[in-house]
């Protein structure tokens, strides 16, 4: 296991440095100029083209590319067009929003997705079992973005109560852990609805499989409660395919939270790369699709390791 995780470590440095040269290209080919969104669609071609040599963008791209591939290996991301802030500056104070998101998100998920999935497998075709269905269908087909935007609607309208972010920006957990869980439970749990429906219906599936096989009719000759029979021999291997979707989904949370944190006010990493991507600001989308694309691959490697704990016959060689 330890040369399985060292290989896959190591495979991050190619994986990284084509991502990197991949966004660097791509992005040269989408319409709009930064010097244009800097000095004005009315500009003058003379202020472009000073704004363009002011940040190094008139020498060969290969230059452009080499410098800031240099300045990433020395934890130096370069410099906003707008702003003119370090990148490391806005990532040291935006990565806790998102990171704190995305975990919400995942615990809720497993906390709205296993036990109902649970439910419906051991109790099929009962009221219980089809409501659960209906519901995970019905959260599968709504966006989170018009759900997000429908939740503060009816909360404002009915209650009169605002996300505290609106008004205050963002408040650390340990310096006031009630107003930051006002902050991100309904924006989770917004994210959390399709995630978790996919779960559960994966899990239903799964362990419904799973209770067919012979060590399961086993268990259950032995005498042994249903509790013990669910929980210690079929669930942890019905299991298993839910964890891969669990990973993947890693990728579709990273790219939902572009969207809810520009819904809900919240200045993480995504909102950053939306505002980002919208002015062109190159350094900005190169290190944050960077950075996302390591989030991506860690979870990944975090899911092949969970393999192993769930079924210890999994060896990786």
């Amino acid at each position: 296991m330890r040369d399985f995780i060292l290989r896959r470590l190591l495979l991050l440095i190619p994986l990284m440095f084509g991502v990197s040269f991949l966004t660097f290209a791509l992005f040269r080919f989408i319409p709009g100029d930064a010097p244009v969104f800097i000095c004005g669609i009315t500009a003058s071609p003379e202020c472009i083209e000073k704004v363009r040599a002011d940040w190094g963008l008139d020498r060969p791209w290969y230059e452009q590319y080499g410098d800031w591939l240099g300045g990433v290996v020395q934890g130096d991301f370069g410099h906003s067009f707008f702003t003119t802030l370090p990148v490391t500056t806005e990532l040291d104070r935006r990565l806790p929003v998102t990171a704190e998101l995305l975990i919400m998100t995942v615990l809720l998920s497993l906390l709205l997705g296993i036990p109902p999935g649970v439910l419906s497998a051991i109790r099929p075709g009962t009221a219980l079992d089809w409501l659960a269905r209906v519901a995970s269908v019905l959260w599968l087909s709504v966006p989170s973005y018009w759900l997000g935007i429908l939740a503060i609607a009816f909360i404002l309208n009915w209650f009169g109560w605002v996300p505290p972010q609106f008004a205050r920006g963002y408040v650390p957990f340990f310096d006031d852990p009630w107003v930051n869980l006002q902050q991100f439970l309904l924006p989770s749990l917004v994210m959390a609805l399709a995630s978790a429906a996919g779960i559960m219906r994966l899990l239903r599936s799964s362990l419904l499989e799973v209770m067919r096989h012979d060590y399961i009719r086993t268990a259950w000759s032995k005498g042994l409660r249903e509790r013990t029979v669910i929980v210690r021999h079929a669930l942890r291997n019905a299991l298993i395919p839910v964890t891969t979707v669990i990973g993947l989904q890693v990728g579709a949370l990273i790219g939902g939270a572009v969207i809810i944190e520009s819904v809900f006010n919240l200045n993480g990493v995504g909102k950053y790369a939306l505002e980002a991507f919208l002015r062109r600001d190159l350094m900005v989308v190169q290190s944050v699709v960077l950075i996302f694309a390591l989030a991506h691959v860690l979870a990944n490697l975090a899911v092949d390791v969970a393999y192993v704990w769930l079924d210890p016959r999994i060896r990786y060689v």
